[in-house]
């Protein structure tokens, strides 16, 4: 269950990887399934190799500031959007 204080958070990183990745989408937040207390915010992978690999390092970097000051466990996972069955 994501709580108020966790849904700021997830706003916050989301709007900051979009500023410096337009190109990325959230597509959905999830609980870890080895452990309910860290979330999974899956988005959308960047085309380019290199761009991925920035965009893990600046998520990186903000999902740590975010442990360090408020405790909670966010991880920003690229992945590829599954296309729906027609």
């Amino acid at each position: 269950m994501i709580n108020f204080k966790q849904e700021e958070l997830i706003a916050e990183i989301v709007d900051k990887v979009k500023g410096q990745f337009p190109e990325v989408e959230l597509i959905n937040v999830v609980e870890s399934p080895e452990d309910p207390e860290i979330l999974w915010i899956n988005v959308t992978t960047p085309e380019d190799e290199d761009r991925e690999l920035d965009l893990l390092e600046f998520a990186g970097d903000i999902t740590t500031e975010i442990l360090m000051d408020y405790g909670h466990y966010l991880l920003v996972i690229p992945t590829q959007r599954v296309k729906e069955a027609v």
